[in-house]
């Protein structure tokens, strides 16, 4: 009974926001915010299994 783990990222209010404005200090920090996050790492690495 295998269920696939839904990431937060998905959904995430910081990366919406980031995505609507790329050259925002929002989207900065976002950028930087995803070079050590554990959560983001493993929704990328979801998404590469996926497809």
């Amino acid at each position: 009974m295998s269920e696939e783990k839904k990431h937060n990222c998905e959904s995430c209010p910081m990366r919406k926001k980031a995505e609507e404005t790329p050259k925002s200090f929002m989207a900065h920090l976002w950028k930087w915010h995803t070079k050590w996050c554990p959560g983001w790492k493993a929704y990328q690495e979801s998404l590469q299994k996926a497809g």
